[in-house]
């Protein structure tokens, strides 16, 4: 499958938001190997069951030997401020990354806005990667509402700084900023 990207903006920082296995983390790595032949990925999942251990070897196997890749499940900030700023930094993903934090009692508001403020002062290319869950069910429990909200105020933060925003569905991003 083919993924085509769009013309690189001068901008620096882009959000890529959409449902489950919509193709946005293979937008990311798409839009990311266009701005840089040695791309860096954080990756924020945690292989904690057999199951994500495989969605995980998936993800590894889809990228070329080009990649270096940091293992982040906490505090994103910190990596990224560890790289040169000449780096091409992709973050996938800020759904699992949320789910950490809450899992660890980490102050999510708290957390959010240092990456927010990061972001703003960061003249490094980055792309994160987020899920859109909103758009679905009412989750049945409070934890489930709880981070389905937390989910959408992280996204919105995120979208008010970036420089860019897309929507993918069925692996077609729609540019919403």
């Amino acid at each position: 499958m083919s993924t085509t990207v769009q013309e690189p903006s001068s901008n620096v920082s882009t959000l890529i938001l959409g449902g489950a296995r919509s193709g946005k983390s293979r937008y990311a790595s798409a839009l990311a190997l266009e701005m840089s032949p040695t791309p860096v990925l954080v990756a924020t999942a945690q292989p904690l069951d057999a199951e994500m251990a495989e969605r995980i070897a998936l993800h590894q196997r889809d990228r070329s030997a080009a990649w270096t890749t940091l293992e982040c499940p906490l505090d994103v900030v910190a990596a990224l401020t560890e790289l040169s700023e000449d780096q091409t930094v992709v973050v996938d993903c800020l759904t699992l990354w949320l789910s950490n934090l809450m899992h660890q009692a980490k102050d999510v508001t708290d957390e959010t806005q240092r990456l927010c403020d990061y972001v703003q002062t960061s003249r490094r290319r980055l792309i994160f990667v987020s899920n859109e869950v909103g758009l679905g069910l009412v989750p049945e429990t409070p934890l489930g509402r709880s981070f389905r909200d937390a989910q959408g105020r992280l996204n919105q933060a995120l979208a008010a700084v970036a420089d860019e925003v897309y929507f993918v569905a069925a692996g077609l991003p729609l540019q919403l900023k």
